[in-house]
């Protein structure tokens, strides 16, 4: 079957020949955040959710430490 033969079930409407695709840069949509790694963070994390749970992590101890660090400063 050629291209020609292939019946075109888009809209008029629709004109997809103007589409353009940006991956990175000014002019591409936001749909989520984005972050790039570096090489040797992505080989200590197999996937999204254990870069999310050491982050979760870290946040925690961060706010715990600057509990511990406003409680010392009133005691003085």
């Amino acid at each position: 079957m050629s291209k020609n033969e292939i019946e075109d079930e888009l809209r008029p409407e629709y004109n997809v020949q103007s589409l353009q695709v940006r991956k990175l840069g000014p002019g591409r949509k936001m749909f989520c955040d984005t972050v790039r790694l570096e090489p040797d963070v992505i080989a200590a994390f197999p996937n999204a959710d254990s870069v999310n749970e050491a982050l979760r992590y870290l946040i925690e101890i961060a706010k715990h430490s600057a509990n511990l660090t406003q409680r010392s400063r009133e005691l003085r």
